[in-house]
């Protein structure tokens, strides 16, 4: 999730000097203090998104759907293009705290400082009322790892809403010409399959690719046990290793990474590459570029942990007590089993509640083939989130381009050794931003 480093730089050293007069404008972080009102007049509550395509139909459908049960409240979606334009229009827009909207998709590692200078609100309160919320955590029927997930330094500001996992995406028929009998369960095992059906195909189709490329490294290093934090020596032995992995598969051809297609869904619908590991919500991509009669299959990433990715909701301090009562009546609402099966079914996301998740709606979508293998691929992976320490999340859009400077390097016999220690620097250094 990349964005200027001058914009970044800008938004975080305003902060400091905004903090305290938006604080004394829009009160503490926490509602604990003052009694959630009930939603009784006309009231707007303004949604910033990323959601785009079919993810967009539907969050508009289910926000006119919310509506028309809540005739009081008007939901305002203002789509801010992708993760990186909607990251990009907060870091900015924090400057001017009046400005922001009511709620905001967002990872917590965007709003870290928006939380330290309680521009946030904890939502604990809002949670545990019975007339807004559930009355409870365990009432909100929502995933514990993903409601943990969407903490900041412990408290809940967020509400997990589009979540997905890492999986491995391949072609069963493909594997069959080139006689692959098992699907790959671990990365030894993708290296070996992604070999033989690059030589069996003449090099006519890449055996295995990777399309998030930070996932790679974060994911690669805490299946090595080494999570993801300033401690981690990117020219190691274990950072070493997991570089190694993906640089000998580049220069041999059996691996490949996103290039000028940008997502490696386009090879694979194009039968240029045999399997990849991606988002889930990848299949909604798959769906709408392959051809008739293209088949594909899910199984869960072939390593101990999987990332879980995905926004949650965040809510900001300056909104009114209406706004922030009508507002988490609305995340509520997109959070409840119902809301879920229906996102799930028609966005290839995963519900966020175990209800929907065990639901027998859910697990007999026939549209993805996810649902019914949802809760093995859990059950098999531990999940693992980028932690929200200082820095992460800049150091975490660093890995990206990083990765592509040094696989590059490797695809062109240039100086791999060079772009590692290019690497390395870049790397030690967004950790000190």
């Amino acid at each position: 999730m990349n964005f200027g480093k001058k914009l970044a730089a800008l938004a975080v050293a305003g902060l400091a000097l905004i903090g305290t007069v938006a604080c004394s404008k829009s009160g503490s972080s926490s509602s604990s203090s003052s009694k959630i009102p009930k939603v009784t007049q006309k009231t707007t509550v303004v949604f910033w998104h990323g959601m785009q395509g079919s993810q967009e139909k539907t969050l508009k459908s289910l926000a006119q759907d919310f509506e028309n049960k809540n005739p009081k409240i008007k939901i305002k979606l203002e789509q801010q293009g992708d993760y990186d334009n909607l990251q990009s229009k907060i870091t900015s827009t924090l400057q001017s705290p009046k400005n922001l909207p009511t709620i905001t998709q967002a990872y917590p590692g965007w709003l870290e400082s928006a939380a330290k200078n309680k521009m946030l609100v904890d939502l604990k309160p809002y949670i545990n009322d019975k007339n807004v919320g559930w009355g409870s955590v365990a009432a909100s029927g929502i995933k514990e790892d993903m409601l943990n997930g969407a903490q900041i330094k412990d408290t809940q500001y967020g509400i997990p809403f589009n979540k997905s996992i890492e999986v491995l995406i391949y072609n069963p028929k493909m594997f069959k010409e080139y006689g692959i009998t098992k699907v790959p369960a671990t990365m030894a095992e993708v290296k070996k399959a992604a070999q033989t059906i690059y030589q069996k195909s003449n090099h006519q189709v890449v055996g295995a690719g990777f399309d998030d490329l930070d996932n790679y490294y974060v994911l690669g290093m805490k299946n090595q046990g080494e999570n993801f934090s300033s401690k981690i020596d990117f020219t190691g032995a274990k950072s070493r290793k997991l570089l190694n992995y993906f640089i000998n598969g580049e220069k041999a051809g059996y691996f490949r990474m996103p290039g000028s297609d940008k997502y490696l869904y386009i090879p694979f619908t194009n039968k240029k590459l045999a399997m990849f590991v991606t988002s889930s919500s990848t299949e909604t991509w798959i769906k709408q570029a392959a051809k008739k009669g293209f088949n594909y299959e899910v199984a869960a990433r072939p390593s101990k942990y999987t990332m879980s990715q995905g926004t949650d909701i965040y809510m900001f301090s300056h909104a009114s007590a209406m706004q922030k009562a009508a507002a988490f009546k609305f995340m509520k609402y997109l959070s409840s089993k119902d809301s879920q099966i229906k996102w799930a079914k028609e966005t290839g996301y995963i519900p966020v509640s175990d209800s929907a998740t065990k639901s027998d709606e859910y697990k007999s979508n026939k549209d993805f083939k996810l649902p019914a293998k949802l809760e093995d691929i859990l059950n098999a992976n531990s999940l693992y989130s980028v932690p929200v320490i200082k820095d992460s999340s800049a150091t975490f859009s660093q890995l990206t381009p990083i990765m592509q400077s040094i696989l590059s390097a490797a695809q062109k016999n240039r100086n791999v050794e060079k772009a590692i220690t290019t690497g390395k620097n870049k790397f030690d250094a967004a950790w000190k931003q």
